[in-house]
């Protein structure tokens, strides 16, 4: 909640002037049960129609003042409560930005996306309510029952006893409902999770033919929702009934002494008919009072749950003070004579030396942080464990990567293969060993110095809506034309842009779904060739193109080589023969380093995967 209050702070103008004019208006209401108590006892007894009409005036012009304040009162209320809600929803988008991969994985999508739409809208809809109801109901009920005093004691202990009675339903209700809605969110936040992995994979579905498994899936969630919701619902219900019951109980009380202190004299007529009316505004009011409660319940379930998520600190901190240091500073692009590629995970498969590369089992040690490095990135035995898993996914990968080389790295399903590159930029931290990259530590860098020097292309494909030109400048917004051009060259992605209408500007839809696959995949490639990156990794981003195009682009990328420390992560043997080293994964250990052809004869896993690909007369 002190994220909410943080932000209402910045309208406390707004949020005195709502309850100021609401209470305005409610004083105005409290004065026509005694106008009408005139009408009668007054006007209508001595049947002088000039004073009905003069009160009738009168009850007009409270009627209009009420009206206005209301507006008024209604005006400042939705601007604080839709400031506020804009705010909060701003600050929840910037502090997901700043949370890691691990606690995005541990949040899950799905929840995050609930309480950036769904959450924060109930807490809009209960600041709303509350700054125009929280003064004005109980300020009614209390002016209520001190008006029928000053008409008459005895009638006005009726309002004495049964407002207790309603108060205790009215919040026994709400005590009981405040964590029912709690977990109604939750099941929400599942049956939201089933739609997004649906709507995501609507084509496997239907590939597998698993409509009807998945929608008895989404009805078992859809159901627990439901069921939660009839339940909070029912008992919810409950509040109306019982309140008109008390409040009617009352009105009979107030008729039945009324009628005995009129046939005595101590009464009139009138008076009874605005002890009457004060009930039914104080059963008004209690009516309005427990729908408040019950919306402000929800909203504050539902901002202690955005609260819940702006409480998550990254575990991850970069130091954000570090400029370019003297070991990171790179004025000049070096060669790749270099040659102090070495690994050290499994002898098994290590392949033979050979006159380019020398291959050492020598345990590294981090390059001191002001001496200039010719290793580009270095794995000091290092390991990996994400977050609430039973094992580790990567166990002590240790080699290094000399400045200019072009990297494969090649292994089965769930080897490790991304696990291992997303240190590179540190995405995820090491749960052991150090990740270096250009001789110094990666936790040393700070967040824009580390990944302004390192382009990054995913699995899968991310396009934003907007055009080709505003998609490529993502990383690099003062890129020139050529530059661009110059990416698109060399990602193999001109063609098809020129052919486009507009070019540069044509319009690329959301998540980029008036592009192919394969056109996808180039733009992706390319966006990240626009930094000019002094490490580029490739993670399987060349999968949905053909053999042809693939081959096209792994020559084009080759004009990057000693310029440029490439990582090529691929299924196709194919796209990394060619690599100055390749990596082989199996179960989150290196099972092999070397050459195309040293590999082939030196390790299984790497010939396994290889005659899988091309038939075992091609090895």
């Amino acid at each position: 909640m002190k994220g909410l209050f943080k932000h209402l702070k910045k309208y406390r103008k707004e949020s005195l002037l709502a309850p100021f004019f609401k209470m305005i208006e409610a004083l105005f209401d409290l004065f026509v049960p005694l106008v009408v108590a005139d009408i009668i006892n007054i006007g209508i007894m001595a049947e002088d129609k000039r004073y009905i009409y003069s009160r009738c005036g009168m009850l007009v012009l409270l009627a209009v003042i009420g009206l206005l304040c209301s507006i008024i009162a209604q005006y400042f209320a939705a601007k604080a409560a839709v400031g506020c809600a804009s705010e909060l929803r701003h600050s929840l988008f910037a502090h997901i930005q700043t949370l890691g991969f691990s606690e995005i994985d541990g949040l899950g999508t799905e929840t995050l996306i609930t309480r950036m739409t769904s959450d924060i809208n109930q807490v809009q809809s209960g600041i709303n309510l509350f700054l125009r109801l929280f003064l004005r109901s109980p300020f009614v009920v209390l002016g209520a029952m001190i008006m029928a005093f000053t008409i008459n004691f005895r009638s006005a202990a009726i309002f004495a006893v049964s407002i207790p009675v309603l108060a205790l339903i009215v919040f026994g209700i709400m005590l009981i409902t405040g964590p029912m809605y709690k977990r109604v969110q939750s099941r929400l936040d599942a049956v939201l999770g089933i739609i997004r992995e649906n709507l995501q994979g609507v084509r496997v579905v239907r590939a597998f033919g698993r409509e009807k498994d998945e929608t008895e899936r989404f009805e078992e969630a859809n159901l627990k929702l439901a069921s939660g919701q009839l339940r909070v619902g029912r008992i919810s219900s409950l509040m109306n009934p019982m309140t008109y019951l008390v409040v009617n109980l009352a009105v009979i009380a107030i008729l039945n002494t009324g009628a005995v202190q009129i046939n005595s004299g101590i009464l009139w007529t009138g008076d009874v008919i605005a002890l009457i009316n004060y009930m039914s505004q104080i059963l008004i009011e209690l009516v309005k009072l427990a729908n408040l409660i019950i919306q402000v319940t929800k909203a504050v379930a539902c901002a202690g749950r955005v609260q819940a998520v702006l409480d998550v600190n990254p575990e991850m901190n970069f130091p954000s003070d570090i400029g370019l240091s003297s070991s990171a500073s790179f004025t000049g692009r070096v060669s790749s004579d270099v040659s102090d590629f070495s690994a050290s995970n499994d002898d098994s498969c290590r392949a033979n030396d050979s006159p380019e590369i020398g291959i050492s089992s020598e345990k590294h040690v981090p390059h001191e942080s002001s001496g200039f490095s010719d290793t580009a990135v270095q794995f000091s035995h290092v390991g990996l464990r994400y977050s609430m898993a039973g094992a580790e996914s990567l166990t002590d990968i240790d080699f290094s990567v000399p400045r200019g080389y072009t990297v494969g790295v090649i292994g089965g399903t769930g080897s490790g293969k991304t696990s291992l590159v997303n240190l590179i930029p540190r995405f995820y931290d090491a749960t052991s060993g150090i990740v270096s990259v250009f001789g110094k530590p990666v936790s040393e860098y700070s967040r824009e110095e580390l990944r302004s020097r390192i382009g990054m292309v995913m699995q899968r494909a991310q396009l934003f809506s907007g055009t080709i030109r505003s998609n490529l400048k993502l990383g690099a917004e003062n890129a020139s034309d050529e530059q661009l051009w110059e990416a698109l060259e060399t990602a193999k992605a001109a063609d098809f842009v020129r052919g486009k209408p507009g070019g540069l500007d044509a319009p690329v839809s959301q998540n980029g779904r008036n592009l192919s696959g394969g056109q996808k995949q180039r733009l992706t490639i390319a966006r990240a060739l626009v930094t000019q990156p002094d490490i580029l990794i490739l993670d399987d981003s060349s999968s949905a193109l053909d053999f042809a195009t693939d081959a096209a682009l792994r020559q084009s990328l080759s004009v990057l080589h000693g310029r440029t420390t490439l990582f090529i992560v691929s299924q196709r043997a194919s796209s990394l023969r060619h690599a100055d080293m390749i990596i082989v994964m199996d179960d989150g250990k290196i099972a092999g380093f070397g050459k195309h052809d040293e590999l082939l004869s030196d390790c299984l896993v790497y010939r396994e995967i290889y005659e899988s690909q091309f038939g075992i007369e091609n090895g």
